[in-house]
């Protein structure tokens, strides 16, 4: 998992081959705290985004109890790390029970 998430942090910090490309100490650390909070945050959404698939019977069928230890929220193939993407903080992710409660 450790390199996997080092791919990731390659993705984020792509200047000088993924390191951080600076030896100013607080830019460093603001960079490795700016790491961490999105790190956390990607786990969260991908969290959410496990638990609504398992919601649904068909799939939770399908894991036997070896596969849901194998489980991890630690992916990140599906983030676009590149382009432009769009944020509107006016509207919430549509994400199973939250995308309901959002609506209402």
């Amino acid at each position: 998992m450790v390199e996997a998430w080092n791919r990731a942090n390659a993705v984020i910090c792509y200047g000088r081959g993924g390191e951080i490309s600076t030896n100013r100490r607080v830019e460093v650390e603001m960079t490795a705290l700016c790491l961490r909070i999105l790190q956390a945050a990607l786990v969260y959404v991908n969290t959410l985004m496990l638990q609504d698939v398992l919601a649904e019977p068909e799939w939770a069928a399908l894991l036997t109890p070896v596969d849901r230890r194998g489980l991890t929220p630690l992916f990140w193939l599906h983030v676009r790390p590149y382009g432009e993407v769009r944020l509107d903080l006016n509207a919430r992710l549509s994400i199973g029970a939250l995308g309901a409660l959002g609506a209402g």
